[in-house]
């Protein structure tokens, strides 16, 4: 492809109108950012004090291929994510960064009761992040980058506060917290643990989503549907196990396309696929797939760019959505995550638009209000590139 070809190719992505709903805001951090509040609060946990050496050094501990170890950077950013002002910077970094990257609409997760080793308070944390976040869109706004952010409050699975959160969660609910959230190591930690906390927010109306499917296989992705109701599914990327491909399952079928050098999915025969039972309620019910390809790769819950789940999933026409999960670990941003699409799996702009609507019809504000940024920036935006249409080939 000729390099101005791929100048606009580039260009148009980052100015395509795009849709973020798995970003964990202590994945996000700017290098210089943890430099100086590291500073600032004393912290001398970290591996380098130059923000060029420590940005790589994120990327290549997240490289390892193992989620408990890609789970333990957290342990860095969140050190330095401990007083209202640091809280309030980061929140508006991340909005602006977003904003910047071209996303009009964003939901931003973060777990408050990793924030109070200073003393705050679940409230104060609460509120520091919304204040920064508020303050980002007005910037953003101001630079000609108008964006949307909400935050999901998280409750870490292996710990007992989940009741406690999801409380927190409906309280706020007016003031910028979009739903609830449950993350972590999924091995030994059901989701089902949290049972109490999901039918509270269900009597409460409240949205929630789930990390399913992710390090752990179709029990997970089960027990957050059939017994939790979650709204959404957070990565999901496990479903697969469910679905076959000429009768082969399709981690098997993946394993021996790599080993034949077969690059993506585009030349599978539909019609040679077929869904179990989980999966086909997944896709029938349209229960969103929060799915995030570098990050994946890097855990070792897809096998490459090209051949992760997603593309196989969006042919099939599930609601699959494209995020970033961490953008400091996965060296990202999403409109990289949407290029390295692409680049390696062969995606179109229609692609692109297809999963950016999904994202905003998926979202956790009023029906009326996702409606309005799907017919005012989406496509409109799209179409502004010469792109009006698109469904998965």
């Amino acid at each position: 492809m000729p390099v101005d070809a791929r100048r606009l190719e580039h260009e148009s992505i980052v100015a395509a109108p795009k849709v973020l709903l798995h970003d964990h805001l202590d994945g996000g951090l700017r290098p210089q950012t943890i430099i100086e509040l590291a500073d600032e609060v004393g912290y001398g946990g970290l591996p380098s004090t130059d923000a060029a050496d420590l940005d790589r050094w994120f990327r290549e501990s997240s490289d390892s291929g193992s989620l408990i170890r890609y789970l333990q950077t957290f342990d860095q950013t969140v050190a330095v994510m401990q007083t209202e002002a640091g809280l309030h910077r980061v929140a508006r970094e991340c909005a602006l960064d977003l904003s910047a990257d071209g996303i009009v609409y964003a939901e931003s997760r973060f777990a408050p009761e990793q924030h109070l080793s200073q003393g705050l308070s679940l409230e104060q944390v609460v509120e520091a992040v919304n204040a920064g976040f508020r303050d980002g869109e007005r910037e953003a706004a101001a630079a000609g980058h108008p964006i949307r952010v909400t935050a999901l409050l998280t409750a870490m699975r292996h710990a007992a506060k989940s009741s406690e959160i999801a409380t927190l969660a409906v309280r706020y609910r007016d003031d910028g917290v979009a739903g609830f959230d449950i993350a972590g190591a999924e091995d030994g930690f059901p989701p089902t643990r949290h049972l109490d906390a999901f039918e509270y927010l269900q009597r409460e109306n409240a949205h929630f989503t789930i990390h399913a499917g992710e390090a752990f296989g179709l029990p997970s992705i089960w027990e957050a549907v059939q017994y939790c109701s979650t709204d959404r599914l957070g990565h999901g990327v496990r479903i697969v196990d469910d679905i076959t491909i000429g009768g082969v399952p399709v981690p098997l079928w993946v394993a021996q396309a790599h080993a034949a050098k077969v690059r993506n999915y585009l030349d599978v025969d539909l019609s040679t696929v077929r869904l179990g039972r989980l999966a086909a309620y997944v896709r029938d019910s349209r229960i969103p797939l929060e799915m995030c390809p570098s990050s994946n790769v890097q855990t070792g819950a897809a096998r490459t760019l090209g051949l992760h789940p997603i593309s196989l999933l969006l042919r099939l026409l599930f609601r699959v959505t494209l995020n970033t999960d961490n953008r400091l670990m996965s060296g990202t941003t999403l409109s990289r995550e949407a290029e390295l699409m692409v680049d390696e799996a062969g995606w179109t702009l229609g692609d692109l638009r297809w999963v950016s609507i999904n994202a905003m019809k998926s979202a956790f504000i009023p029906f009326d209000e996702r409606l309005a940024l799907i017919d005012g920036m989406i496509k409109p935006g799209y179409a502004a590139l010469g792109c009006t249409s698109g469904r998965p080939r």
